[in-house]
């Protein structure tokens, strides 16, 4: 190693105990937040089937949606894939609140996305260094 990367070494601390353990926290929270949503959006007779006819998806569309989510809430459980996780899980609720929007449905029913999109954002912000 030389001086320069020794140097650089030392002058990086590691963020607190109580960061990592919150940022964590946060990552199993959401991971299971969104399991949860891909499973409603694979079962053949949920309410996702007929939700995304009615916003004017075809209704396969659901399960391209389910597997995004799926996996993006696997990559949050990663600690060195958090930040990846954390884009396409935001990119999918951009597209969930756009899809509000658009549709013009009630905020009782559009409150759940830009919520978890700020937390997901929070998340990626939080991972940055580590990617």
């Amino acid at each position: 190693m030389t001086a320069t990367t020794t140097q650089s070494l030392t002058t990086t601390s590691p963020r607190p105990t109580w960061q990592r353990r919150a940022l964590t926290g946060m990552c199993w929270l959401l991971a299971i937040s969104f399991i949860a949503g891909a499973g409603a959006k694979f079962a053949p007779s949920g309410p996702y089937a007929e939700k995304f006819s009615d916003w004017g998806y075809p209704s396969w569309f659901r399960f391209v949606v389910g597997a995004g989510e799926l996996v993006g809430a696997v990559l949050l459980l990663v600690p060195r894939r958090r930040l990846l996780g954390a884009v396409l899980l935001g990119v999918i609720l951009v597209g969930a609140i756009v899809t509000h929007i658009v549709n013009q449905d009630p905020l009782s029913e559009a409150v759940m996305a830009p919520t978890c999109l700020a937390l997901v954002s929070i998340v990626a912000l939080a991972s940055r260094d580590r990617a």
